[in-house]
């Protein structure tokens, strides 16, 4: 059993203009990101998806909503489609989080949780989705947590490898996630 994930990120963030890693605080769209969030409704509306499924950090929930204003298609939130928390630094200048990435991929951020924490937060979502959504296509909006989880899952990319990579926004990425090889790792 498969199921086709389209995964896109919550649409640019006043914090995300800011400069600022805005963690588990909820966060706002900026005027950028609501005409994103549009335009990510545009592109998605007509893309045989079953179901949307979105973090529920303001910023994922605010995506969504736009993206979907006046639809039937179901949006679903979750919580462990959040991004990593940063716990006490949760709203830290972005050029931190990018200076301690490596460090915090195993060590929990100060009263917080790690990277490799947080993906295997998101995967317990994503390992339920083959059998819950078996042959259809859903669509996923999340964060950097939530990129990863799905590039370390469905293609096998180590997570060191992940946090060492630039993160480069594009107008979604495509995964099949498979039962039988969630069962293989």
């Amino acid at each position: 059993m498969s199921v086709a994930v389209v995964f896109e990120t919550h649409s640019t963030s006043v914090d995300n203009e800011l400069g600022i890693a805005t963690g588990w605080n909820q966060g706002a769209l900026s005027e950028t990101g609501k005409r994103q969030a549009h335009e990510l409704g545009l592109r998605r509306r007509d893309d045989e998806l079953s179901v949307v499924f979105t973090s529920d950090l303001r910023r994922a929930v605010e995506t969504a909503e736009i993206a979907f204003a006046g639809s039937s298609l179901p949006v679903v939130q979750d919580a462990r489609l959040r991004e990593c928390n940063y716990g006490t630094l949760n709203g830290m200048p972005r050029a931190r989080l990018e200076a301690e990435r490596l460090l915090r991929l195993d060590e929990p951020f100060p009263d917080g949780e790690s990277w490799r924490q947080a993906v295997e937060r998101v995967a317990g979502l994503l390992h339920e989705l083959p059998r819950a959504h078996a042959g259809e296509r859903v669509l996923v909006i999340g964060h950097i947590a939530t990129h990863w989880a799905l590039e370390h899952l469905a293609r096998g990319v180590p997570l060191d490898t992940l946090a060492r990579t630039p993160f480069l926004w594009q107008e979604g990425w495509e995964y099949v996630l498979d039962e039988r090889r969630r069962s293989e790792r």
